[in-house]
């Protein structure tokens, strides 16, 4: 017998906070990724938020060594534990903003999707395509849900 996963095409989790208003530039970023799931609330393990800052600071591109580098430097400056820091650790970070589509990777260098703006790869990338596409779907499961159950 085969056993089938509920294993998901595609997932992103969204979250929505106050309007942004007086907060650093770090924790600006930290509210993005708690508002894109890539923090859980309450979590402090938050590096994810310093190499996407470390990312939107340099606006090129930049091999996984020197955001490591950066990241350090950043969590240091901010007086901030240094947990996380593993260059292993930091490149399942930087993975996992490749897979959410904000950030590519260029020969062995990484840089913010296609150089553009974050605004303009959220509105490209995750909101007309995939968001758009998971929405479809589960329209598509509520009707034959409906229909099923008449």
């Amino acid at each position: 017998m085969k056993v089938l996963k509920d294993t998901p095409l595609t997932e992103i989790t969204l979250r929505r906070y106050e309007k942004p208003y007086n907060l650093s530039k770090r924790e600006l970023v930290k509210k993005l990724c708690l508002s894109l799931g890539m923090l859980q609330p309450g979590d402090s393990r938050d590096v994810v938020v310093d190499v996407l800052y470390t990312m939107l600071q340099n606006k090129k591109e930049m091999s996984s060594e020197q955001i490591v580098a950066e990241v350090i430097a950043l969590r240091k400056e901010h007086k901030l534990q240094m947990v996380g820091i593993a260059s292993s650790n930091i490149r399942r970070q930087i993975k996992r903003l490749r897979n959410l589509l904000l950030l590519e990777k260029v020969k062995n260098n990484y840089r913010m999707t296609e150089n553009q703006k974050l605004s303009e790869i959220f509105n490209e990338k995750i909101h007309d395509t995939a968001l758009k596409s998971i929405v479809s779907r589960v329209r598509e499961y509520a009707q034959l849900v409906d229909e099923e159950f008449k």
